[in-house]
């Protein structure tokens, strides 16, 4: 019996762009589902439930942060987006919303998919045998089974927020700059832009903090980065 194939939605109004893109994943093993336009999109994701979604923001229509939101209300399936130059505030507002990568147009299919196996690399679980806890505080990061609970609930994070909180969880107090935990969250293959950390981390402490105003946790070191320590107040 043949394994399955891990399935990607494509989605773009660039029909050629959406072509390409999913020859290059089919011949590296995925199985791509074309989308052309936002409400095809959330066609093709209710009913197929794809592992992986590319998503472009610049659609027709229902547009990309539209269509992101809908995903995002019912699955973590983890988003890579497709982005122009001109469009950096709307891709803070997608890392926000929780997207676990970018690629800015124009862009190499080959880039893409090495994107696209490095986000399900980090998000698959971990062979069983050697569960591997990390605690901070209340915090208990478990890398086998890429979770993550606080006072014994359990706190949904995207693949990318997972790896910048474990990096940071390995060596509490250690203060991160930027830099460091985008090589931690993409490995050093890829270029990114340093403050979309920021955003992940605005991210992160919603889901962490029981008061993401007044962080317990996660702490901004000002000019230098972000430290994971649960302080102690007298």
């Amino acid at each position: 019996m043949s394994e399955r194939k891990q399935t990607v939605l494509v989605v773009d109004d660039e029909p050629q762009i959406v072509k390409v893109v999913c020859a290059y994943l089919e011949k590296a093993g995925f199985a791509a589902l074309p989308a052309g336009n936002g409400l095809e999109a959330l066609d093709v994701f209710h009913r197929q439930k794809p592992d992986f979604v590319i998503l472009d923001l610049n659609l027709p229509g229902m547009d990309g942060l539209d269509v992101f939101r809908e995903i995002r209300r019912e699955a973590d399936v983890p988003v890579l987006m497709l982005t122009a130059r001109a469009e950096e505030a709307d891709r803070l507002v997608g890392l926000e919303l929780g997207a676990d990568d970018y690629v800015i147009k124009p862009f190499s299919p080959r880039e893409v998919v090495a994107r696209v196996r490095t986000v399900l690399r980090r998000a698959a679980p971990r062979p069983a045998g050697g569960s591997e806890l990390l605690r901070v505080g209340d915090l208990v990061i478990d890398l086998a089974e890429h979770s993550v609970r606080r006072a014994g609930e359990t706190i949904a994070l995207t693949p990318t927020e997972f790896e910048i909180l474990a990096a940071l969880a390995r060596q509490p107090r250690r203060v991160f700059s930027r830099l460091q935990l985008l090589e931690a969250a993409q490995g050093n293959a890829f270029e990114g832009y340093e403050r979309t950390i920021d955003a992940h981390i605005k991210n992160i402490r919603l889901k962490i903090e029981p008061n993401p105003r007044a962080p317990a946790y996660l702490h901004t070191v000002f000019g230098v980065g972000y430290k994971l320590e649960v302080e102690e107040h007298a």
